[in-house]
């Protein structure tokens, strides 16, 4: 631990850069494609299969995040539990490698998907938790926006040296067998040690509440207690239900375009892996853009009309993706889905950390990460559903537009306290 807090709140922000290639490479761009074409053999039933898993271990994050945010608020401290879960992360990301091509690895694969991202998503409700500890008030919005950008940057980073390194045709480095696609199965360990490199920081210096004299037992119960006690308060705090009702519509939207989106553009559009995953940096560059450009706007306009500035801009993009019928339409609406998609999570995580009571954070952020995730097996299973019965992945990928649209409508009526003056 450091008493520089400008060293704690960059190695806090720097976990965003650590734990992005795996959403970039497993979750969204190079896997799921890989998972489509190269395990399961097709499109749609592929797509749905991934839809279904998603939607599983989405559910599991939803019903657990609150109790787990509770216990920990009564426990205290926030990273061991954050340690637990990233070191989970690694273990399923590793295990891809013996993804092998061909149906007999879809269930083994899909396992190793559902271990990795129930790592990867309960972190990022401890890691969430920490923000307010670290940071004034007047600043949320620009540490949150900035870690946002360092995410984006570290998935660029990982996706061009997934290209440069691995997807250049005859010339796959490391005695790789490209027949056996080791030159995508090798990207599930990279993003584990990836994760493990630039994680460490965070846990070497950014401050953590104290432990409570409570012990782990102790802990359990005022934690339960504070969950038996959780409707009650969000009935006195209106603003904050409504923003969560809000956040579980256009959360589920943009879980599933990260989901789907490297299979629509597979799919629909015919782009092999190598220009799906520079499409995926196209995206990458203008979301880190537009995280670190709107971390500023949030601490100027506030997070509640940064959100709804960027979320619209994003479905309307969205929309244009959806009806596109060229590849250079998508390509332009990517780029400016990528520019909007950044500060919508960034500011929704700096207006949660406005909204919660200081004494309750983790427990509001697992609610965050419940709101976030609450629904998030409906989109992936709308889509599959779609997708499986009507046979086009377009008419799966609209379910977006109706759940962003949804969340925008709800968000109109909320409330951001006001903020503290600088100095």
């Amino acid at each position: 631990m450091t008493s520089n807090p400008r060293l704690g709140q960059f190695a806090w922000a720097l976990f965003d850069w650590a734990n992005s290639p795996f959403t970039t490479l497993i979750i969204t761009f190079v896997f799921p494609p890989y998972f489509v074409a190269g395990i399961v053999g097709d499109q749609a039933t592929g797509q749905a299969i991934w839809g279904y898993a998603l939607a599983g271990s989405a559910l599991a994050v939803a019903l657990l995040s609150p109790p787990l945010g509770a216990i920990a608020d009564a426990a205290g401290r926030r990273k061991p539990w954050l340690l637990a879960f990233t070191l989970l992360c690694m273990l399923g990301s590793t295990l891809l490698w013996f993804a092998r091509p061909g149906p007999g690895s879809a269930l083994p694969a899909i396992a190793c998907i559902v271990i990795a991202n129930l790592g990867f998503e309960f972190g990022v409700v401890f890691n969430n938790a920490m923000l307010p500890d670290i940071v004034a008030k007047q600043e949320l919005g620009r540490l949150s926006g900035w870690a946002w950008g360092l995410g984006y940057c570290g998935g660029l980073a990982a996706l061009v040296i997934a290209l440069l390194l691995f997807m250049v045709p005859g010339h796959v480095p490391f005695g790789l067998d490209p027949s056996q696609a080791e030159q995508v199965r090798i990207l599930g360990p990279l993003a584990a040690v990836w994760f493990a490199v630039f994680a460490w920081p965070l846990f070497a210096f950014t401050p953590d509440r104290p432990p409570q004299a409570a012990g782990i037992r102790r802990a359990l119960t005022l934690g339960m207690r504070q969950m038996r006690a959780l409707l009650p308060e969000l009935r006195r705090r209106p603003d904050v239900l409504r923003f969560l009702l809000a956040h579980m519509l256009y959360a589920d939207g943009l879980a599933t375009l990260f989901a789907f989106g490297g299979v629509y553009a597979a799919g629909t559009f015919g782009m092999t892996l190598p220009q799906v995953a520079a499409f995926g940096v196209l995206l990458n560059v203008t979301a880190g853009l537009g995280a670190f450009a709107f971390g500023w706007v949030d601490d100027w306009i506030g997070s509640r009309r940064t959100v709804l500035l960027t979320l619209g801009g994003l479905t309307a993009a969205g929309l244009v993706a959806v009806l596109a019928q060229s590849r250079s339409v998508l390509w332009v609406s990517g780029a400016i889905i990528g520019l909007f998609v950044g500060p919508v999570q960034a500011a929704s995580r700096s207006l949660m950390a406005r909204l919660s009571p200081p004494e309750r954070q983790t427990e509001f952020f697992g609610l965050f990460a419940l709101s976030g995730r609450a629904t998030t097996f409906a989109g992936p299973a709308l889509v599959a559903l779609l997708t499986g019965t009507t046979g086009s992945q377009r008419l799966g990928m609209g379910v977006i537009i109706v759940l962003c649209l949804a969340g925008l409508g709800l968000l109109a009526g909320v409330r951001e306290p006001a903020r503290p003056p600088a100095g």
